[in-house]
């Protein structure tokens, strides 16, 4: 469900970035285990502080919990996005790609518009 890519920031921010978006999309429901930092870096190929290091970052803000023994889980009440919201993004997404643009920039329009 997630992949790495040379263009797309660094690892950590990759694989932070695209947990994220799971569990706001509801595609990862709350409670529901991830993989060890060892077992997520061993698949996507990279060190397992990169992996840890986006796992902290989505506990800080509370999408993430992890205790000893149970692993890693999402919080119960990490809100899921509307479904209205996530199409809409996805349709942007979609055009901004179709036009070659960057997402700096779709953020940059976005919070214009905001």
């Amino acid at each position: 469900m997630i992949t790495i890519t040379p263009a797309g920031g660094t690892p950590a921010e990759q694989i932070h970035d695209q947990i994220r978006g799971l569990i706001t999309t509801g595609q990862l429901a709350a409670d529901e285990r991830l993989p060890s930092v060892r077992q997520l870096a061993a698949d996507l190929g990279v060190a397992p502080g990169t992996v840890a290091k986006a796992y902290k970052a989505l506990e800080s803000e509370a999408l993430l919990i992890t205790r000893i023994g149970a692993g890693t889980r999402v919080r119960r009440g990490a809100a899921s996005t509307p479904a209205s919201i996530v199409a809409a993004a996805r349709t942007l997404s979609a055009a901004g790609r179709a036009e070659g643009l960057e997402i700096e920039e779709i953020i940059r329009i976005v919070r214009a518009m905001w």
